[in-house]
């Protein structure tokens, strides 16, 4: 039964409490899993030979009680031809072979008790093995949940809003600055490429038709006063 000792620390062990000490608790769900099925396979191994050994311990139970029967058999067959001295000779096989019967019948009784023993273990380490595979899934879903949890706890925890917006802040500020920077280094390009001796040229021009313009004005405003017209009417 010693092959049973791990096998019953599993079915004792408290998965939950395994978990929680499991530096990664998905694999240890899995390593105890297949622990488990390792150990229902040499329990089932041992369970088949614990079968024989009771089938062979039957047999030869079986076997002294037949041939029990059969002494006796021959004794009432050597009584009914009157033969007594032979009949006791067959008597004493008889009661060697009941003596056997005892003992067989000891000695099955013993291994028919522990085979039933492990039989059970086995169908319970069956059970457990089946219980066990249909929570993995949700254990090692459970874990994965927990370690989201514990993640975006670090991070809020670590978060500082105020800082965070602080240097958002001083990003805008800088691209307002290479804006304006921008802006000012297109009005300058644009004077260098449109300004001096052209702009001034334009100017004179403009200002010959501005006062072209007074010039005519004054012409026409004299000629009226004069009570006269314009020279340009005549």
């Amino acid at each position: 039964m010693g092959v049973f000792r791990r096998l019953s620390d599993l079915l004792k062990a408290n998965v939950n409490d395994l978990i929680d000490r499991a530096e990664d608790p998905e694999k240890m769900v899995k390593q105890i899993i297949i622990d488990m099925q390792t150990e229902l396979t040499k329990a089932t191994q041992n369970y088949g030979k614990a079968k024989a050994s009771e089938r062979l311990a039957e047999k030869k139970y079986l076997d002294a009680q037949k041939i029990s029967s059969d002494w006796e058999a021959k004794a009432k067959a050597a009584l009914a031809k009157g033969d007594q001295d032979l009949a006791k000779q067959a008597l004493a096989r008889k009661v060697k072979a009941d003596e056997d019967v005892a003992n067989y019948k000891e000695m099955f009784d013993s291994i028919s008790s522990q085979t039933d023993a492990i039989g059970d273990q086995v169908e319970v380490l069956k059970a457990k093995l089946e219980e066990a595979k249909s929570r993995q899934a949700m254990l090692i879903a459970r874990s994965q949940m927990a370690d989201t949890q514990k993640s975006l706890a670090k991070a809020a925890g670590t978060f500082d809003p105020n800082s965070s917006f602080e240097k958002f802040q001083r990003m805008e500020d800088k691209v307002v600055r290479k804006e304006a920077e921008a802006a000012a280094f297109t009005e300058i390009a644009g004077d260098a490429l449109g300004g001096g001796s052209g702009d001034e040229l334009k100017d004179t021009f403009n200002q010959l038709a501005s006062d072209a313009k007074v010039d005519a004005e004054l012409e026409r405003l004299m000629a009226e006063m004069n009570g006269g017209a314009p020279k340009d009417a005549e």
